[in-house]
C-alpha cells in the first residue's frame, strides 16, 4: 500500500460548498532519473519550468509552516477561471496536500500517489502556472542531479469558485477524499476509542430555518479558518485532514 498523503497544515483547504465556501493540488539513465532531474551541469525541465527560474526559486520559502500560513491568511478573493479549473481535478488536490507542509519533488509526488511521473509532472506544472504550488530551491539528488521541490502556497483556501461553476470541481473534491479515505482503516480507527485522538466519523441530519442554517454555516466557516491559520506543529504534530460535506438532504420531504 503506497504511503500515506501529508495532511492539511491546520486544517482543510479543499474548495467546499456553501456555507463555508472556503477552496481549500520518465526519463532513464544515471542523470534523467525522472522529470524534475538533469545531470549535475543541465537544469531539467522543471527547472525553469511556467516561468520560475532560479531566481524565483532563490526567494522560495525556507520556512514552509511561515509560507503556508501566510498564503492562508491573504484576503479573500473569487478565483480566476484557470485557478477554479486548476481546482477542479481530484489529483490536483492531492499534489496540493501532498505539499502542504514539506516540499516534494515531481519523482516525490508520483511515488506517493503511484503515478507516472510524466502525468504528475504535467499537474505540478499546471499548478506552479496557476500559483497553487511554488517551486523551492533546487537540491542534489542522491546522483547529483538537479531536483525541484514544490511546496503549496496555501493560496487554494483563500479563494471562492462558485462563480465560475467549474464542471467536475464538486466530484473532484468528493473523489479526493474517497482515494485519501482509503489508506485508512476506517474500522480499526473507530474502533481505538482512544481519548488522546479525537478523529472519527460523525453523521447527523437536520432540519434548519433560514436563519439556523446561516448560523451554522458562519460557524462552521470561522472555526475552519481558525485552524487553517494556526501554524503547523512540525515537531509533535501529528498529520490530520478534514472533509466537510453540508448539503440539502434531497431524500426527505
Amino acid at each position: 500500500m503506497p504511503p500515506n498523503s501529508t495532511a492539511p497544515q491546520g486544517g482543510a483547504h479543499e474548495p467546499v460548498d456553501d456555507p463555508t465556501g472556503h477552496v481549500e493540488d520518465g526519463a532513464t539513465g544515471p542523470d534523467a532519473a525522472h522529470p524534475d532531474t538533469a545531470g549535475p551541469d543541465t537544469a531539467g525541465p522543471d527547472t525553469l519550468a511556467d516561468g520560475v527560474g532560479p531566481d524565483a526559486m532563490e526567494q522560495g520559502a525556507t520556512d514552509y509552516v511561515a509560507a503556508a500560513a501566510a498564503g492562508r491568511a491573504a484576503p479573500r478573493r473569487p478565483a480566476t477561471e484557470a485557478e477554479a479549473r486548476a481546482l477542479a481535478s481530484a489529483i490536483r488536490l492531492r499534489i496540493m496536500r501532498l505539499c502542504l507542509d514539506r516540499p516534494l519533488t515531481n519523482k516525490e509526488i508520483a511515488e506517493r500517489l503511484g503515478a507516472n511521473p510524466a502525468t504528475t509532472l504535467h499537474h505540478v506544472r499546471t499548478l506552479v502556472a496557476t500559483g497553487f504550488l511554488a517551486a523551492q530551491k533546487e537540491r542534489r539528488g542522491t546522483r547529483g542531479a538537479r531536483e525541484v521541490p514544490y511546496l503549496a502556497t496555501g493560496k487554494s483556501w483563500t479563494l471562492s469558485v462558485g462563480d465560475h461553476h467549474v464542471e467536475g470541481s464538486g466530484r473532484a473534491m468528493l473523489d479526493a477524499f474517497l482515494e485519501e479515505i482509503a489508506y485508512v482503516d476506517i474500522d480499526a480507527a473507530q474502533e481505538a476509542n482512544d481519548p488522546d485522538d479525537p478523529s472519527g466519523f460523525s453523521r447527523l441530519g437536520l432540519r434548519l430555518s433560514a436563519k439556523d442554517l446561516m448560523e451554522l454555516g458562519d460557524r462552521m466557516s470561522a472555526l475552519l479558518n481558525e485552524y487553517a491559520l494556526k501554524p503547523a506543529d512540525m515537531t509533535d504534530g501529528i498529520p490530520y485532514s478534514i472533509f466537510l460535506a453540508f448539503y440539502r438532504d434531497v431524500t426527505r420531504p
